[in-house]
């Protein structure tokens, strides 16, 4: 089944509660939430105070993207009874065994992500030990950019290669999503695909989320 991850980067965040409302009446299945530290990428968003001040207040669970250097030392912040992934960049991590293992630790799905410049054999050496790979389809640091379309690319060489080995990971897209792409994002491989500003942007926002996941799933 395809999923819906709403990127909460693009909420107003004077209405955070009512916006992400909003989202789970039009049927998302996950809440993004992406996390800059204005090292690794060129913008600050916000911590884990934000995303734990909806703890509770919606059954959404948590698909949290890691965007900052040095993120050990912020894992166990993010862990919620609502967090399902906790993904971390390569090009971020010094040790990235180890930082998925950390991550699993702390009982939470662990996840790996790449920008659109990385080639995709720099993260296979961990592909068997991750449960989600979000491939970057715009560079990070802003929304609202535009897809990046030979990143959508890596997607069917990934399915390949994670059917061929017997994995079981995810495979996540975020970036640059529109009602008028999506179909073509899901069609070659995405089970997960994380949309913001097309989405939180709409007047209709439940109206949006429901248009998005019809033709994903055509």
């Amino acid at each position: 089944m395809k999923q819906l991850a709403p990127s909460i980067l693009s909420a107003d965040f004077s209405r955070l509660a009512q916006d992400v409302d909003c989202i789970e009446a039009g049927g998302a299945h996950f809440i993004h939430v992406d996390v800059m530290d204005g090292h690794f990428v060129p913008n600050i968003s916000f911590g884990a105070a934000v995303m734990k001040s909806l703890e509770g207040k919606t059954k959404l669970p948590f698909d949290v993207h890691l965007m900052i250097e040095e993120p050990d030392r912020y894992l166990e912040d993010f862990v919620t009874p609502q967090t399902e992934y906790i993904t971390v960049h390569q090009e971020a991590c010094v040790h990235l065994h180890r930082t998925i293992q950390h991550i699993r630790a702390t009982g939470v799905k662990a996840g790996v992500s790449i920008n659109p410049a990385t080639p995709l054999n720099m993260v296979e050496p961990i592909l068997a030990d991750v449960d989600l790979v979000l491939i970057m389809t715009v560079n990070p640091g802003f929304g609202g950019q535009k897809l990046i379309p030979p990143a959508l690319d890596k997607i069917p060489r990934l399915a390949e290669y994670r059917d061929r080995a017997g994995l079981a990971f995810a495979i996540e897209i975020d970036g640059g999503v529109t009602p008028e792409n999506i179909g073509l994002v899901a069609e070659v491989g995405t089970d997960i695909i994380v949309a913001g500003s097309a989405i939180f942007g709409a007047e209709d926002i439940p109206g949006r989320v429901r248009e998005m996941i019809r033709k994903m799933e055509k």
